[in-house]
Formats: C-alpha cells, structure tokens, sequence
C-alpha cells in the first residue's frame, strides 16, 4: 500500500501526516495501526526510525474522545527530555484532531486537561501522588522504549502506574531489542498481546557493509558535508535517498543553495541526484559509474535498506543518535554489516589559533594581577585593545631556543605549543570471554558517542571487562553513549575505571570510627 488512506486513516491525521513530510506507511505502521485500533495490546519490537511513534499514535488518536478534558492516552518515556520530544511530535499530528497533548518535566500548558500526556514513571506517579493528574480515564497506556526503562531499573515504577489504570486499558510496549526482562513485564501485564514485527528464524546471506553517519538534526547540513567530502574523494555523483518526495525537494533547495545543484537520479549535468524509489533509480545508475548512494533518512525497514545500498558498495546511511539501534538490527536482518564513517578529522588549527588558545586558557587559569599593574600607565595612553595587540607581537617575534640535542628530547617541555592530552581510562563490563577485539570497541566508541578515532587510545581487553583509555575531555560523553548499548551480545556497563588502591608499606593503626547510619 501507497498511502494512509488505503489503511483509513482518518482525513485530518492523514493531512497532518502530509503535513509533517510523511506520505506513505511503513511496514511497521501498515501492520501495527490496524491493531491497535482494535483495541489489542501489542508489542512493537522496534525503535526510532522504523516509523515507530507514527505506528502507535495515530490509531491512538484515533479513538481518543477529543472533547471531554483528561488523560486518554498515556505514554511513559525514560527520560523528560524524551517526553517533550515525543510530546511536541504527538501534537503536530493532533493540531488537526482537537486533542490536548502535555509532557511532565517541561513547560507544557495544563498538563490535567491534556488527552495525551508522555513522561517518566517517576513524575507521573508524582502528579498523581499530588493530586494533579487523573489516570481513570485513560484507554491506553505506551510504554515507549522499555528496555530503556529496564536499564534505568524503572518497570517497577511502571507496574505502579498500572495500578492507576483502568484494568481494560489498552498495552503497547516498544522495545529494541526485546529483552528477557521486557518479555517477562509484557508477560505479566500485557495479555494476548502480538508482536510486531514477528521474529524471523531463517538464515541470511551475507551481502556486504553499510556505513552510517550519525548525524543532527536538522539534517541537511550533515548531508551538505557529505556530498562534498564524497564528491572530493572521486564520486562523479551522490545520489541521496529521502523518504518523500516533499522530503527530496526541501534537501535538493538546501544542497543547490550552497552549489551543489540537484537533479532526478540520471542527470549526468548535476553532482547531486535525489531519489524516493530504489527501484526506479536502478535503471539509471547502472550507466553511470562512482555513484555514492546515502540514506538521508535511515530506511525503516529491511527491503528499503537492500533496494537502496544493495545497488553499490560503501553505501552510508545517516542516522539521528537514537536511530543507531534500528539500524543495527535492521542490517543484521538484512545481512549487511553496519560500521560507523566518522567525519574526517577537523584540519590542524592555524598557529594563529593555536596562540589564541593560549591566551584564552592563560585569562582563565592565571593571575595576571601583577602584569595589568605594569601595564596600567599603558592603558591611560593607548587603548587596552592596542596595548595587548602589541604583547602579542612582541611574542610571536621573540626567536624560539634552538632545539635541545635528540637525547635531550625525551619528552616535550612546557615551553612547546603542542599539549599532549590527558588521558582517562574507563571500565566496560564486555571482555574477551564475550568475544571482543579492538576493532569492535573502536567502531562503538566512535559511532555511539560520535567522537573521533584519534581520542581512544591504549585498550587492554581481560577475560571479563575491558579497561581503554580515551582523551578526558570524551569520557564522560563517551560514558553516557556506551551505558546500556550492546557490545558482542552483552548490555554493557560503562564508567571511571577506579583500581583498588595498593598501600606501599603498613599504615599506621587508626581508632576505630563510629559506625555509620
């Protein structure tokens, strides 16, 4: 099917569909809308970018009662930050509707009367507590992305948000993937509930790699990098998958804006070809040689993956940070192996920047009391600004020492622009038991938290856990992205890694402390 009226879809949400870009349904959607305007319980195992909140909310929508104030439908989030994004998403497809949408934890007007609320189990469970939010009305509960939840140690305060819940409230729990302990909670508290989409057993071949660059949105201004990095590199053309026409015509404007005229796949005049249908492209591509192909929107399921990067080798796909699971699901059903492309490393700063950095940390980190007392008969003759730039000349014109003899130059001194930096080294629960080697931890370090292969350093893989050390200015982002992912089939704990501490010779008795509470 080619649309969301051949699914009946009502006219207004079909409208605001369009109205957001989103013309034709996924797989996903095609199969989970129907159930769930029936009113079963399902479990959509999926995650962002298979078309997931489109799959849940519009048949939700659908039967919510738009006109009596208070909760209808009620989605719990791991995070505020994910409420309010999937809140404001909710409400574009119910400007058209009349339902009231409100996430907790973020400005959002009247959060009581709203009849789609989103936010974690914690702050509902608090307005209920306080009185503010009343759940006895609500037809259908979402659990959005509970192996989040589960990571949080957060299904328990979902299961006492059940308990406020109506006993024939609809169940839709997403999850990607589905783990032992999300199948136990929907076994428990989802009866009857289907599966979507249903779990494939049979073997795939092998059919190369896809590449994938994470990258922010608003999108098009990763994609212009790409194609000039692309295009430099030898490409005769990029030709750019979008999931709508709509979609190809606001990138193609953006890309031609700022040179790189777009045309329909074919066009042997244009650098850049934009295209919706993999199939219709074939035809076309097969005439020309050193095409690129990228997904400027991640394909959402696997026959939109293998018609599009199926046609070359060293496809990319590029991919909003919590769109990186589903992809990686969607190339192992596929039989593609998803490696991250980083960006090419940002060029060496210019010795100006370089000194100008110097100056930056020395007005942070050092007292220059004294120096603005020798300096101040200066500053009632010259101006302060005139006063520094002549400072800085006199730097850059003092002739550096000559260089100490090679035995000398063991280490660099302080004396010399160039810092080495400091290095962190992080504990991660994935070791050599689990099958891992430095190119796996590399590829999850540099495509989960989006930094630079440069800044992993030293990886010392053990049995059980790995130690790697990483630039300190990355770890704790480095931390935050690899908490909870999957490494070789283990959830992985990331954090500091903190040795015990060996006492060199016998400490001194001390008096025992008090113990504590």
């Amino acid at each position: 099917m080619d649309s969301f009226e051949e699914i009946d879809v009502a006219p207004e949400l079909v409208e605001a569909l369009a109205a957001e870009g989103i013309e034709r349904p996924t797989p996903l959607q095609l199969a989970a809308i129907p159930v769930l305007r029936r009113g079963n319980n399902l479990v959509l195992a999926a995650g962002p970018g298979s078309g997931l909140l489109v799959a849940w909310a519009v048949p939700l929508l659908e039967r919510a009662d738009p006109v009596t104030p208070g909760a209808r439908v009620l989605a719990l989030t791991a995070s505020a930050e994910g409420a309010d994004e999937l809140a404001e998403s909710v409400a574009r497809l119910a400007s058209l509707t009349g339902h009231a949408v409100a996430a907790l934890g973020s400005p959002w007007l009247l959060p009581a009367r709203a009849h789609v609320v989103l936010g974690t189990p914690a702050d509902v469970l608090a307005r209920v507590a306080a009185g503010e939010l009343d759940l006895t009305g609500v037809q259908a509960l979402v659990v959005d992305q509970a192996q989040q939840l589960e990571r949080l140690g957060a299904l328990a305060d979902v299961e006492r948000v059940i308990d406020y819940l109506p006993a024939e409230a609809q169940r839709v729990v997403s999850a990607s993937p589905v783990t032992t302990g999300v199948a136990d909670f929907v076994e428990r508290h989802c009866k009857r509930a289907l599966t979507l989409p249903a779990a494939d057993t049979a073997p795939v071949p092998a059919r190369g790699r896809v590449r994938f660059r994470v990258a922010p949105e608003p999108r098009e201004t990763a994609a212009l990098a790409l194609a000039a990095e692309l295009l430099d590199a030898g490409a005769r053309h990029v030709l750019f998958f979008c999931r709508s026409d709509d979609r190809a015509a606001d990138l193609g404007d953006f890309l031609t804006l700022h040179g790189y005229v777009a045309g329909a796949p074919g066009d042997e005049s244009v650098p850049v070809w934009l295209g919706v249908d993999a199939l219709a492209a074939r035809a076309p591509m097969q005439r020309v040689q050193d095409v690129r192909v990228v997904s400027f929107d991640v394909p959402a399921d696997p026959d939109t993956l293998d018609r599009r990067h199926g046609i070359t080798a060293e496809g990319v796909v590029m991919v909003l940070a919590r769109e990186v699971t589903h992809l990686r699901g969607l190339a192992r059903r596929t039989g593609y192996e998803a490696t991250p492309f980083p960006p090419p490393a940002a060029r060496e700063p210019s010795s100006l920047q370089q000194l100008r950095a110097r100056i930056e940390r020395a007005l942070e980190g050092e007292d220059g009391a004294p120096y603005l007392a020798v300096l101040e008969p200066l500053f009632e003759r010259y101006d302060p600004a005139e006063v520094a730039a002549a400072a800085v000349a006199l730097l850059r014109e003092r002739k550096p020492e000559a260089p100490p003899a090679p035995a000398e130059r063991a280490a660099p001194t302080v004396a010399e622009p160039a810092e080495a930096p400091a290095w962190s080294k992080l504990f991660l629960s994935v070791g050599e038991r689990d099958g891992l080697k430095p190119g796996d931890l590399v590829g999850a370090i540099t495509g989960e938290a989006g930094v630079d292969g440069r800044q992993v350093g030293k990886i010392d893989i053990r049995e059980s856990h790995t130690v790697v050390e990483v630039h300190e200015v990355v770890a704790r982002k480095v931390i935050k992205a690899l908490n909870g992912t999957t490494i070789k089939g283990r959830a992985v704990r990331a954090d500091f890694d903190r040795p015990r501490r060996v006492d060199k010779a016998p400490r001194t008795p001390r008096a025992p402390r008090a113990p504590r509470r």
